[in-house]
């Protein structure tokens, strides 16, 4: 049995060498091969530079360059379609989630027979309590709303056997939530809970600006029911215009307030409708640009390099 281990790399200058280490270390305790493949993910520091050092000195280091940035889950989706191993698992390159739990997971795969073995988060040390609350509500949320029940904290940190593996490459659409992706194909999925730990160097991938599109990418792939929500909305809106009527009456009449006549009312259909109107079409917005990108047929990414690849 041979394993893959997919790491995407965006800047990880300051880690990359320290993570390539520590995988190769774990690797070493394996009785079968492996292989390490580095996505670098369009890189502006010197990543890519340090991959080639690294794959000149093992040839178990794998790198694919990307002509550009395309994106954290291109990457994954990059090292998905190009490893070659029985089993892949992919671990971000910051070593947050620790390399030795892949060992645990292996043993987690062979004990229960099953075909996805995912990553649990029982702690996530060094993370702002902004990010670990959003995250909270995200997983949550889109639990909430889609048809298809993801486990809550976790990430893409997952193993998973071949045949897992062809059915996500035989995927054809473009903007993969790849975490949802995997818990939409069913087969035999069971946790592995761990410690996560704080960033070894550099600093996070992922601010708030690519953390919301990457949460509007998983709700609006996985759910139908927004376009549902907003009728709710649009029920909930005529009811609260309504309380505005009723608060200009009372205010009128018993306490005796000022107010210039049809004011309220006015403010009160023009605002509440109006948000209706443009949270719909948003919402609607959102599932024609979908669409747009699918119909498009542009390549996930693009690679420009391949190192120690047949």
């Amino acid at each position: 049995m041979q394993l893959s281990v997919i790491i995407p790399c965006y800047n990880e200058e300051a880690v990359i060498a320290e993570t390539c280490r520590q995988l190769t270390e774990v690797m070493k305790k394996l009785p079968h091969g492996y292989e390490l493949i580095f996505v670098n993910d369009g890189s502006r520091d010197a990543t890519l530079q340090i991959l080639r050092e690294l794959a000149e000195k093992d040839s178990a280091v794998k790198v694919l360059g990307f002509s550009r940035n395309f994106g954290h889950q291109c990457a994954v989706a990059a090292g998905l379609r190009h490893c070659a191993g029985d089993v892949a698992v992919i671990i971000d390159a910051d070593l947050q989630d620790p390399p030795a739990v892949i060992l645990e997971m292996l043993d987690i795969m062979k004990a229960t027979q099953a075909n996805v073995v995912y990553g649990v988060r029982k702690h996530r040390k060094g993370e702002s309590w902004f990010k670990l609350f959003t995250a909270k509500i995200f997983y949550r949320l889109l639990n909430y709303l889609s048809d298809v029940k993801f486990p809550v904290d976790t990430g893409d940190f997952r193993l998973m056997d071949r045949q897992i593996i062809n059915e996500f490459n035989a995927l054809k659409e473009k903007n993969k939530y790849i975490r949802g992706l995997i818990s939409w194909m069913g087969f035999k999925q069971v946790p592995c809970y761990y410690e996560r730990e704080e960033r070894f160097a550099g600093e996070t991938k992922y601010p708030l600006r690519k953390m919301l599109r990457f949460a509007m990418i998983g709700l609006f792939y996985f759910s139908k029911k927004p376009l549902k929500l907003a009728t709710s909305l649009g029920f909930f809106c005529v009811f609260l215009g309504l309380a505005f009527v009723l608060w200009m009456f009372v205010s009128r009449f018993f306490l005796g307030g000022i107010t210039v006549q049809g004011w309220i009312s006015t403010i009160a259909i023009v605002v509440f409708f109006g948000g209706v109107q443009l949270l719909t079409i948003g919402v609607l917005g959102q599932y024609i640009g979908n669409i747009f990108d699918e119909t498009k047929g542009r390549p996930e990414y693009i690679v420009s390099e391949k190192i120690h690849f047949d």
